[in-house]
Order: C-alpha cells, then structure tokens, then sequence
C-alpha cells in the first residue's frame, strides 16, 4: 500500500524503526514548566494494589501486556498529579487513571459504536444506574469499584458527578476518534482540537482536584468560576499537547495512531516533521503561558481568596506530576514497551 498522504513530504518517517524515530526527535526542545516536581507519599503502596488489580480484573489481556502495564505503573499518575491526598482519596482517581489507559489501550482498534456501547456501560456503573458488580471483564469491575472508592472517602456527591462528567467527555472522544483511526488519517484540526482536549484525560483530573486539602469546601461560585473553568480546559490540553510530544515516536511507527498533535499540524500545514513538533510545542507553551496568567490574576473570591489562590497553585502542581510520570517514572513510552490492541472488533475494518 502507498504511504498516507500525511507521512509524505521533506521528512519521511514511514520505514523507520521505533528506536530510529526517537533518536531522530531525542534533540528537539522539550516542555518545562515552573511548578514544584512533588510525590504523594503512598505511592508505592498505591503501586502494590495496582500490580493487585491487575491481576484479579485484568485475566482478559495477554500476559505480556498485563506485565507491561505493571511496568507502566500507571496508578504513579495519580500519585504524581496529588500529592496531598491520602490513599483512600487517591483510589477512584487511580482507578480512573490505570483503567482509563488500559481501557485505550484493549480497545483501541474498536468502532464507533463499539465504544459507544462500552460507554454507556461503564457511566451506568459510574453513575449507580448499574449498581451490581459485573461479572464478565474485570475492567467494569474497576469502575463499579471507582464508585464505591469515590464513596467511601467521603467524596461530597456534586463533585463525585463532575468527575464522572469529565470521564464521559473522554470517553465520547475515545468514541469520536475511532473513524479517523478506522481511516488511519488525521482529524481536521478544529475536529482534532475539540477531540483531544477530551482524550488528554485531563479534564476528570482537573475536577477530582478539590479533593486534596481542603479544597472540597469551596463553593460553585469558586470552582465553576469560568477563570477556575478555563484554567481546567487549559490543562487539560497541555496534558494532551505534553503526551503527543512524549509519545510521538509510537504514534509515527504505529498504523492508526493519527490522534497526535504533531502529526496533525503536519497534516494541515504540510510541513516537515521538525516544523509540526515546534507548532505544538508553540501550542503547549501558549496554553501554558495563558494557564500561569490566569492563576497570577485570579477573581476576587471575597472569603475564600487565600484557598482559591492555594487552589489553583495545585492545577501547576498537577501539570508538573503527569509530566514527570511521562518522563521519569514510566516505562510506556520507550521502544518496545507499548501494550498492543488485543480486542477483536466484530465491525473495525482498516479503510485504504
């Protein structure tokens, strides 16, 4: 078959090996941001009921990917991106996290409908709807325990529906983008733009914050604050902006994987594959320049200005943690480590 379209041009990619293509980018610039670098303290016990998780909910996935995802410690997300909150707070958002990417990663090659249907199954779990654990793939099961988890810390119940508002959202893009992968092509940017923010998986990160601290007291009139908003679309998109520029070189050497940044901007622009990389990374710091902005200018809150301002030094504080997990802490982005797609869809067909 013919290279895509998007793959041609000054620098083409197609034909070279994983490890070629992160050598080939190992030099470029890199985001930075100015926030402390933190660790919650339970992180390696969160860790422990990970590898637990894994192997009690996960017999579905092949043994070499439940290895691989034990190496991703993905659970070391949520311990990066809260270091203030106490195990039992830390569990629904680790939950999400580990059976959130696992989840991408199993069905990956599923149609539309197909992610349709499994979300509408995991948000009746979420929701109570569907209040008896499952019994057939252990990853409901993960989300039916969400619930419980969310419940048993004492999550006040209006901040426990945003959350799993914010998880819809993701898993409605997880839904939209499976025609562009069906089609192995890129999303027209504005499509793309509106898709990502949601798969960045983010914003449900961006709203289980007022857990940590003290942060739950506040009210709506601080935490849907269209600044306090902004601020959580914003990174939300920074964390997409920050894992395409991280894991670009497996999105280039994999068919399908066309739900990049870099590789969109190449797309529409029709530049060369530097070029795209220095778009998005000028995408990234903008976002991140207007974020710090904003945080430095907040409302005027009245009584609750002090917590507010505390509030929103935990969104850097949070970029900074899903960062270092991309780059110091996890094995899933580096050659030879990704967990393939292991679900047979009965309507995903490759489009040429």
């Amino acid at each position: 078959m013919e290279s895509p379209d998007y793959l041609k041009g000054e620098h083409l990619v197609t034909g070279l090996t994983e490890q070629e293509l992160y050598s080939r980018l190992a030099d470029l610039p890199r985001p930075h941001y100015p926030f402390p670098d933190l660790t919650n303290p339970k992180m390696e016990e969160l860790a422990q009921e990970y590898y637990r998780w894994i192997d009690e909910d996960y017999a579905f996935h092949s043994e070499q990917a439940r290895t691989r995802h034990k190496r991703h410690r993905l659970t070391d997300l949520a311990a990066r991106a809260f270091p203030f909150l106490t195990l039992a707070e830390l569990r629904p958002v680790a939950r999400y996290a580990s059976s959130g990417a696992m989840m991408d990663d199993y069905f990956d090659r599923c149609s539309h409908d197909e992610m349709s249907a499994i979300r509408e199954r995991i948000m009746a779990l979420l929701t109570g709807d569907d209040d008896e654990p499952p019994h057939d793939l252990g990853i409901y099961r993960q989300f039916h325990q969400l619930r419980q988890d969310a419940i048993a810390c004492g999550m006040p119940m209006h901040l426990y529906e945003n959350f799993i508002v914010a998880i819809n959202q993701m898993l409605t893009g997880f839904q939209d983008e499976k025609r562009y992968i069906a089609l192995n092509r890129p999303a027209p940017l504005p499509v793309f733009l509106t898709i990502r923010e949601c798969t960045s998986g983010g914003a449900p990160f961006a709203k289980y914050l007022c857990m940590q601290k003290d942060f739950r007291t506040l009210p709506d009139t601080v935490l849907e604050h269209p600044a306090i908003l902004r601020m959580h679309a914003l990174s939300s998109r920074i964390i997409g902006w920050h894992n395409d520029i991280v894991s670009l070189p497996k999105e280039l050497s994999r068919r399908g994987d066309v739900i990049n940044l870099v590789i969109t901007l190449r797309h529409e622009h029709n530049v060369s594959l530097t070029e795209a990389y220095m778009m998005a990374l000028k995408f990234h710091d903008n976002d991140l320049k207007e974020l710090i902005t904003l945080t430095d200018n907040l409302p005027d809150f009245s009584q609750w200005q002090d917590r507010a301002v505390e509030y929103a030094h935990t969104i850097g504080i949070m970029l900074q943690g899903v960062y270092s997990w991309h780059t110091k802490n996890s094995l899933r982005y580096v050659p030879g480590s990704y967990v393939e797609p292991e679900y047979i869809s009965q309507e995903f067909r490759w489009k040429c």
